[in-house]
């Protein structure tokens, strides 16, 4: 005869088994379905000014973070550039940052504070070098510039870095050659306009809104910087991150008459350090990859994200969540 206690103990071992059956079935599921940890906390992204391509970029990740990774807090930090982005980065200030390669060599370079700490999740969109004029101007190539009021971009940026090393290029003087105006891109337009300015260089993706604005009020040109490329590269590795580019007819119709214009480019790079946990490395770096078509809609230079080119982040190693992303997209 079976006793009240025995059916009771069975009840009770089948009750278990039917526990972990259920955790069984819970764990496949979550394995089948991809199931990985899911980042949370707050997080800071430096970016760069309001009116360049870095803020905008910044914005539209934020709201795909918003629906991709729903317990990630991104806050946006405004900068001067890609080296106070770097500086933001290994002083914690900031957990991720958008720098150019040549800035983040250059800081290496340098020996700067923590530059042994930062690691890559991605290559993004190139940055192409900008030298604007009034459409008027008699400036048609950088060696033209001797005497005049050229904006540099702001101490800290990447535009000032590649502008000294292009009108090195151009046997220019940085100091006597030229009377350089150390601001960014938020006020070199308006100062142009106004003719307190003679020209001015920008370094970022096409387009880039404040001088598509700036094209759409007053005229201006853009001077072609192609002939610089030979001498660019004879200055050594500190160049060799630079390519020769065109900036395609439509990049800025009104400021281009129907012309390509040859320039300089350089790649930029999502840039955290390697403190970053593991786990959010990797939801931020699929989110970026994830939000290419999305963003490059409003973004034109986001098109230029690509899962085949990103993992080339020359001069820094892959974060280790950012690698770990990659491996899994491997067939």
């Amino acid at each position: 005869m079976v006793t009240a206690l025995s059916r009771t103990g069975r009840r009770a071992s089948q009750a278990a088994l039917a526990a972990l059956v259920a955790l069984g079935l819970a764990l496949w599921w979550l394995l089948a379905m991809g199931g990985e940890p899911t980042p949370s906390g707050r997080l800071t992204l430096a970016t760069g000014v309001p009116t360049g391509v870095y803020a905008r970029y910044g914005e539209l990740l934020k709201q795909d973070l918003a629906h991709d990774l729903p317990d990630v807090d991104l806050r946006l930090a405004r900068s001067e550039g890609s080296i106070d982005n770097l500086r933001q980065l290994v002083s914690g200030h900031a957990e991720f940052a958008i720098a150019t390669a040549d800035a983040v060599a250059a800081y290496q370079v340098r020996g700067e504070a923590g530059a042994d700490r930062l690691r890559a999740c991605a290559r993004l969109y190139d940055d192409y070098m900008q030298l604007v004029v009034p459409k008027k101007s008699a400036v048609r190539s950088t060696k033209d510039l001797r005497r005049l009021r050229v904006g540099v971009g702001t101490d800290g940026s990447g535009v000032q870095l590649i502008t000294r090393r292009l009108l090195e290029a151009a046997g220019l003087d940085f100091h006597k050659d030229i009377e350089p105006v150390r601001v960014g891109i938020d006020q070199m337009p308006k100062l142009l306009e106004q003719h307190k300015l003679d020209a001015f260089f920008w370094s970022g993706g096409l387009p880039t809104t404040a001088v598509q604005r700036l094209a759409q009020r007053f005229p201006v040109r853009l001077v072609q910087l192609g002939d610089l490329s030979a001498a660019l590269h004879r200055q050594g590795e500190r160049t060799r991150y630079y390519r020769a580019a065109v900036m395609p007819a439509d990049a800025y119709p009104l400021a281009q008459d129907g012309q390509a214009v040859k320039t300089i480019a350089v790649a930029n790079l999502l840039v955290t350090t390697d403190r970053e946990d593991a786990v959010m490395a990797q939801g931020i770096t699929r989110t970026v990859i994830d939000s290419r078509d999305w963003i490059g809609r409003q973004v034109h230079a986001a098109q230029k994200v690509d899962l085949r080119t990103a993992v080339f982040t020359d001069p820094l190693e892959l974060h280790e969540g950012a690698r770990r992303y990659y491996l899994s997209q491997k067939p």
